[in-house]
């Protein structure tokens, strides 16, 4: 990634954005919020992964590592497109302004999508079914699986809800009664999980795939619709971006969800047993967020099958995720080092070891494919000389948090006075509090320490704070809009380690002042940022 120009801009996941549909959308909000980040002198704009919400709504526990969340489809361009009718629209629910009431928000955009295919089969042109049918191609690499996948699972799921298929819950109760409690079978066959279905489409035969398919070709051409729709307005949105010389910054978590299309479809590059459950689990040990680590879940990776088939899956990911975004974050890029493993079964991560993983090798393969990548390493949390050595050699600018940083010795590592050139500070991360709920529960001695190493009164952490992330050494420094926007605790976006209650925030208009928008214009300015 080019360090040789300074810059700065806002992190916030499209779903925190203002939309009349109960959650964030690519209408005329991002285009708003575009336009002023260009206003306010900035260049960047991260987001969190784009793909499919997954458990409590997280976008790090996808079923797919390919495909968008089509939740983020935006009525109103629908309308725009002549896609929907008003009348198809129909009475638009209530929703809360400041937070994402998820269920609520997908049931009704999902009576809508469903709408809108109707209306594509039925009205749209010669052209526009082109266009369709060119993504499908395009895409046919990941995109099929993913299409059967949720189909599938919309498909058993009610089957199973009806009390139809006692026989094959009592076959999968016997299978598993050593693997797993009563309760999580329960949820692995109610939820329709790829690892309860028949045998031959467990294993993703091709003979029980192609049957399925056929069996469920409508629902599986809806299904591919949908991410059609998903591409083409957020590929509008990017070059909405592009226009306003603003950069886009992606994140690619290292690992995805177990009940995923990219698990079951690529079972030989993961560590999973004869009847295709995990032998062990991703997470992390205790640290800063978590006495007792976290527990993940996810699958790990088959390296050395991987680097045989020459990281294909992987190299691919990578190329689909920068055709969406300009920068691309690796999400817990020590991973690529050494990962924890923790036994499948365990209850904590506590259970876990650390076990080398695949180094180097992996990051010249992608460069040799796929050329010099605008990558950024997410190297947080227990990072020793080897993670460090790895980022180095790969090239990759690491990350600095500075909520991390007071309190300790004068030389901590997340101080700006330490940082060398080729990082990316955050006030804060999705992961952090907001930079006004943090100094609200500081300790006293980061309190002082953070009040004497700008020389501020801590009236306005959340600014001060900007302004240090700004003036640093960094080349790329990035803000959490809570933190522009001086919000407390209750505007959090995720809390690690706690299931519930995340990847909600929303903000309304009201809260963006003039002042946010000129303090950042000037900031950007003084030290050189724009």
């Amino acid at each position: 990634m080019n360090t040789d120009k300074r810059k700065s801009g806002i992190l916030l996941h499209p779903t925190s954005l203002p939309s009349p549909y109960g959650i964030g959308d690519f209408g005329k909000n991002v285009r708003i919020f575009l336009d002023k980040l260009c206003a306010a002198g900035q260049n960047l704009w991260q987001i969190l992964p784009l793909c499919p919400m997954g458990s409590g709504n997280s976008p790090y526990q996808s079923s797919s590592a390919f495909a968008g969340n089509i939740y983020l489809i935006s009525p109103d361009l629908l309308l725009e497109d002549g896609l929907l009718t008003k009348e198809d629209m129909g009475e638009i629910p209530s929703f809360p302004l400041e937070r994402v009431d998820y269920e609520k928000a997908k049931a009704y955009k999902h009576h809508l999508l469903k709408q809108t295919y109707r209306n594509f089969r039925e009205t749209a042109s010669a052209k526009a079914k082109k266009a369709f049918v060119a993504f499908c191609k395009e895409n046919e690499y990941w995109l099929s699986d993913y299409a059967l996948f949720t189909a599938l699972q919309a498909y058993l799921q009610k089957e199973r809800a009806a009390g139809g298929c006692e026989q094959e819950r009592q076959a999968f109760l016997v299978k598993t009664k050593d693997k797993l409690t009563p309760k999580e079978q329960a949820a692995y066959f109610d939820s329709a999980c790829w690892n309860t279905w028949q045998e031959d489409l467990r294993k993703h035969e091709k003979k029980a795939v192609e049957k399925w398919q056929m069996k469920l070709q409508e629902e599986t051409e809806e299904e591919k619709f949908y991410q059609y729709l998903f591409a083409k307005q957020w590929q509008d949105v990017k070059a909405y971006a592009k226009e306003r010389q603003i950069e886009i910054i992606g994140d690619a978590p290292i690992f995805v969800a177990y009940d995923s299309a990219d698990v079951w479809a690529k079972q030989d590059i993961f560590q999973l047993d004869e009847t295709g459950f995990p032998l062990a689990v991703a997470g992390v040990p205790p640290d800063y967020f978590c006495v007792e680590g976290q527990l993940w879940g996810n699958p790990l990776y088959d390296w050395d099958r991987q680097e045989k088939n020459g990281f294909d899956w992987w190299c691919r990911r990578i190329r689909k995720a920068l055709s969406d975004v300009d920068i691309l974050r690796i999400d817990h890029f020590r991973g690529f080092e050494s990962y924890w493993s923790v036994p499948f079964g365990a209850k904590t991560a506590v259970e876990g070891q650390w076990k080398k993983s695949v180094g180097i090798t992996f990051f010249h393969t992608l460069e040799r494919k796929l050329g010099k990548l605008p990558l950024i390493a997410e190297d947080l949390g227990i990072i020793t000389k080897e993670v460090r050595d790895l980022r180095q050699e790969a090239g990759l600018p690491g990350m600095r948090v500075l909520q991390f940083a007071f309190g300790q010795d004068a030389n901590n590592a997340y101080l700006p006075h330490i940082y060398e050139k080729d990082t990316v500070v955050y006030t804060g991360t999705h992961d952090n509090d907001t930079t006004k709920g943090w100094y609200e529960k500081a300790s006293e001695k980061e309190k002082d320490h953070f009040r004497r190493y700008m020389n501020v009164s801590g009236e306005n952490p959340s600014w001060d704070m900007i302004r240090l992330a700004f003036s640093s050494p960094a080349v790329l420094a990035l803000v959490p809009l809570q933190d522009v926007l001086s919000l407390g605790s209750n505007y959090r976006m995720n809390t690690p380690g706690i299931a519930e209650g995340n990847w909600n925030f929303r903000f309304t208009w009201e809260m963006w002042k003039d002042s946010d928008t000129k303090g950042l214009r000037y900031l950007s300015g003084l030290f050189g940022r724009g």
